[in-house]
């Protein structure tokens, strides 16, 4: 009688925990075929996916999807330059692709582990007679084909503004896609990024032209920014190289890597949010 009892009570218990404790576990397996109850889901979780790096493949359709899929690089996503341009998906997002290499941002390392690559089938640039580079424009209608996956991707793994980057943001001493004419600002005003503003910059400028900072604050508001750089003082080629990563994407009429009043406040609006 007694055990009679206590089974009764127990499952007697408020409905919630008769659903816990009482009711049959729910048929699922693993995808190895382990047997798994499924019944409680961890409130502390996020996507494994921080980051979404954008690339140029330097390459023609047909030769970037050899590389893509046949070499040691791959991405998840790959944007064609067709009239009607097609986006194929060639890892999926489960998995780590090899887009990224030895990068880092605001203390991530190895981004591979973390991030979504998209690469875009572009030439990137062409060589001057002068021995420079003329970078050359994306074409409209790939752009407006890649801003619904960009926005797609961001939505499901909840990837946060300053989290949406160039390859050279992450690996600033070795590359420089998606190049100073990928248009940043319009993945600003699709609301996918933030853009310092126009006001704030212009009058921290008036201040910075007044009274240019040293190399190290650059170097350590960089920094703050997300890049790695070195902490040197010294305007060497590395810093150089990440100033010239930061004026691509947020001042691309002039990237030559110099630190002047506009680059500073450029920096100083966006690592001081109203």
């Amino acid at each position: 009688m007694g055990q009679r009892l206590r089974s009764i009570q127990t499952c007697t218990l408020p409905v919630a925990l008769v659903l816990a404790g009482c009711a049959a576990p729910p048929l699922a397996t693993t995808a190895g075929g382990v047997p798994i109850d499924t019944r409680f889901t961890a409130r502390g979780q996020d996507s494994r996916v921080l980051f979404l790096i954008l690339h140029y493949t330097v390459a023609n359709l047909p030769r970037s999807i050899r590389i893509l899929t046949e070499e040691e690089v791959s991405a998840h996503y790959l944007v064609s330059d067709d009239a009607q341009p097609v986006i194929y998906s060639l890892v999926d997002e489960k998995r780590r692709a090899w887009h990224a290499g030895a990068s880092h941002w605001k203390g991530h390392a190895m981004l591979n582990a973390g991030s979504i690559g998209i690469e875009i089938v572009h030439p990137g640039f062409r060589e001057r007679p002068d021995g420079g580079r003329e970078y050359l424009p994306f074409p409209q209608a790939q752009i407006d084909a890649l801003i619904p996956l960009v926005k797609d991707i961001v939505r499901r793994h909840q990837i946060r503004p300053e989290r949406i980057l160039g390859h050279s943001e992450v690996t600033p001493q070795s590359k420089d896609d998606p190049g100073p004419t990928f248009p940043w600002r319009r993945l600003a005003e699709e609301g996918l990024i933030a853009w310092p503003d126009a006001q704030r910059v212009a009058l921290q400028r008036a201040i910075f032209e007044a009274a240019l900072p040293d190399v190290a604050w650059f170097q350590n508001a960089l920094a703050m920014h997300g890049f790695e750089v070195p902490n040197t003082g010294v305007l060497d080629a590395a810093t150089r190289r990440v100033i010239a990563a930061f004026q691509m994407r947020f001042r691309p009429a002039r990237y030559d890597g110099t630190p002047d009043a506009e680059t500073a406040a450029l920096v100083q609006v966006l690592i001081t949010p109203p």
